[in-house]
């Protein structure tokens, strides 16, 4: 797939030809209909979402269902396809659906049956269906590459702005947002997203702090066999003591796997993925022979190794997710660690739930924009916020290295206390297919 990298040419904020007034408390702001060069030669643009990541993405395509045009500006020269696969549950997919690409999506990935655990002989401690404790879960590892292009074809030709940069942020005095870009570019927009991940500069400017490195790494990659790979439908974990990994189908000739080890520091930064695939297989050089395999099999160039880290967003210290018409997405506003398999899920019910909210805004609804990014924010707040926490303490467990509570762990806890139920509660969400009003 192939996207044009010239400058998106807002022809309206929506696909009908209507003016739509923001309300901002003292007098409405037009979204204009095309774009404007203002008196000092800056571009003017009526919605921005700056990254085009998961949620980047997914925001302008949830907004595009709803007849709101936007522009996504991508510092890379192309959509960053590299890394692995992300997990996506039951909550995940009713996004996709909702924004008509899962369909499309489920055709290519393996639907994932269950959940198996061991410990790092490769005994068996227990395992799981998901249909068993829940008839509506659905689980599939999806390749990141294939879930950002399928979102970008769903978009107008041009909608994404590539080797654009953000340099500065400035707010003026009727709410709008002055962007700085690398190339000398100024973009006046109504309306700004951040959708630019955990070191995202729309949060710097919005006084979050920096995400905090939570204590281990993780080394990830994407196994390949030509010729069919040959695990079950299920994901593997086996945990050890301050040492875990697990793998999981992602289609017929794909695995990804990971290994999560304890570092009180970042160490020095790693490249070479020779390198990295070498220090990864003498991690767990005594483990099973199927991750012994699963490693082999897999290509230098998908495999790396990055830090965790997280975001918490306590209550009146953090702080909201807007200000003003600037308001934020995903890892840029709450990064979490990936032990519940919800980063990515969260940011694409961000998506929704934040269109859905403007789009009753601009088409006239009794709320402001501000007014429908505060609701935006409060809401998501209570959703993510104690998913944060969750997948923290999650990890911190699995982390553990002192023998005795690994003992227990493997011994008690897992085998004879946990219930997959309870845990993937937090997967249930309800989200209605989006579709622009206007036309009806």
């Amino acid at each position: 797939m192939s996207l044009l990298l010239s400058s998106y040419p807002l022809q309206s904020l929506t696909k009908s030809n209507r003016w739509f007034p923001v309300r901002t408390g003292s007098k409405p702001v037009c979204l204009a209909l095309t774009r404007a060069q203002t008196s000092g030669g800056d571009q003017e643009e009526n919605v921005v979402i700056v990254g085009a990541g998961i949620g980047g993405l997914a925001t302008a395509v949830s907004l595009h269902r709803l007849g709101i045009r936007s522009v996504v500006l991508e510092q890379a020269e192309s959509l960053r396809t590299g890394g692995t696969s992300l997990t996506l549950f039951k909550n995940g997919w009713r996004v996709l659906d909702a924004i008509s690409v899962g369909p499309q999506l489920r055709t290519q990935f393996l639907e994932i049956e269950g959940m198996v655990v061991k410990n790092e002989e490769g005994s068996e401690l227990r395992s799981f269906k998901f249909k068993d404790e829940d008839q509506s879960q659905e689980v599939r590892a999806v390749e990141r590459r294939v879930l950002l292009e399928t979102l970008a074809s769903q978009l107008p030709p041009q909608a994404i702005r590539f080797s654009s940069k953000l340099e500065s942020i400035q707010s003026n005095a009727n709410g709008d947002t002055l962007l700085q870009l690398g190339d000398g570019t100024r973009l006046l927009a109504k309306i700004v997203i951040g959708c630019d991940g955990t070191r995202s500069k729309v949060a710097t400017w919005m006084g979050f702090s920096e995400p905090k490195y939570v204590g281990h790494c993780a080394f990830r990659g994407l196994g390949y066999y030509p010729n069919g790979q040959p695990f079950q439908k299920r994901v593997n974990y086996i945990y050890g003591r301050g040492l875990r990994a697990g793998y999981v189908p992602v289609s017929a000739t794909k695995v990804y796997w990971f290994i999560c080890f304890n570092s009180p520091s970042l160490g020095p930064k790693i490249t070479d993925p020779a390198i990295l695939k070498k220090q990864a297989k003498e991690m767990v050089s005594t483990w099973p022979e199927d991750l012994q395999n699963l490693i082999d099999s897999t290509p230098d160039e998908t495999i790396s190794r990055t830090p965790l880290v997280d975001r918490w967003l306590w209550p009146g210290i953090a702080p909201p997710a807007s200000k003003g018409r600037v308001v934020l997405v995903g890892d840029a506003w709450h990064p979490m660690t990936p032990n519940l398999g919800q980063g990515a899920c969260c940011a694409l019910e961000d998506s929704v739930v934040l269109a859905n909210k403007l789009a009753s805004s601009i088409n006239g609804g009794n709320e402001s924009v501000e007014a429908a990014m505060e609701s935006y924010g409060s809401e998501r707040w209570s959703r993510a916020f104690p998913l944060t926490v969750r997948a923290n303490l999650v990890g911190a467990l699995l982390q553990w290295d002192n023998p005795l509570v690994c003992s227990i762990r493997n011994n008690i806890v897992i085998p004879k206390l946990v219930k997959l139920g309870p845990m993937l509660e937090h997967t249930n969400f309800e989200c209605e297919p989006l579709y622009d009003g206007s036309k009806i």
